[in-house]
């Protein structure tokens, strides 16, 4: 995808990898950047930065668990700005736990945020990018999509969904000339991951890092996109040995959260 002269739409773009994406993208020449999260605020001050770069950026708050607020922040963007030529569906938040400590209303935050509300996006967005014949939609899963480490079953099971929605969606909107890429980071150094017990051994890429590899993935339409060499190490021993990459996530783990026997 050339990006000159086009507008995109960047979900959970106040912090993380969502604001790397969005500084990249105004650094490659993207005209117009809508940026959209919870936090209005933060995401002022991004839009600030942005419009330093020469580039017009507009904040929009939206919850991604309120699927009526998220039509009408849509509706109000197609309204007063046009069509969009690139999603980027970044927003998520993970809450780390055993499985038999894990909390309902943590639960569904994690699937109402990662999985529904990116699917609510999408869906709004591909069926206006289909009518145009264009578009590219980018949707952020993570390492944890291809690898399921414990302590994080939930949000492995939000990430492992976005990566099949993404290949079907691919193979769906191929005909009406619209592109679907997934961007798989590892463990990133962000604000979320800084609430998260580390796995040992396990060293976290920078967001800025993350950002470069999708805009080269963007420039190549490249279907999917693995950042980092632990990502490619751990998806190659998944394939050859699962077994022995199951044994050193299990050893890696955070104790604090492992369950003790009865």
């Amino acid at each position: 995808m050339n990006i000159q002269g086009k507008v995109a739409l960047i979900t959970g773009a106040s912090r993380g990898i969502g604001r790397a994406i969005a500084y990249e993208l105004a650094r490659q020449g993207i005209a117009r950047l809508i940026l959209v999260a919870r936090n209005l605020p933060l995401l002022e001050e991004v839009a600030a930065d942005i419009r330093q770069m020469g580039v017009e950026a507009i904040p929009l708050a939206m919850d991604l668990t309120v699927r009526s607020h998220i039509s009408a922040t849509i509706a109000q963007a197609w309204r007063d700005y046009g069509d969009i030529d690139l999603l980027i569906n970044c927003a998520g938040i993970a809450h780390q736990a055993t499985f038999l400590k894990s909390r309902a209303f943590n639960v569904q935050q994690e699937l109402s945020t990662n999985l529904m509300g990116m699917y609510t996006v999408t869906s709004l967005i591909a069926r206006r990018m289909t009518a145009k014949r264009s578009g590219t939609i980018v949707n952020v899963s993570s390492l944890m999509g291809k690898v399921a480490a414990p302590t994080m079953a939930t949000y492995c099971a939000t990430k492992f969904a976005i990566v099949g929605f993404t290949r079907a969606l691919r193979m769906e909107l191929a005909p009406h000339n619209v592109k679907v890429m997934t961007l798989l980071p590892t463990l990133t150094d962000t604000d979320m991951a800084k609430d998260l017990q580390k796995f040992r051994g396990v060293i976290p890429m920078s967001a800025q890092d993350v950002a470069r590899a999708c805009l080269r993935g963007l420039s190549r339409d490249t279907p999917e996109v693995l950042v980092g060499w632990q990502s490619h190490l751990a998806v190659w021993c998944d394939r050859l040995s699962p077994w022995l990459l199951e044994t050193v996530l299990k050893l890696s783990a955070p104790k604090p959260m492992r369950l003790r026997k009865a």
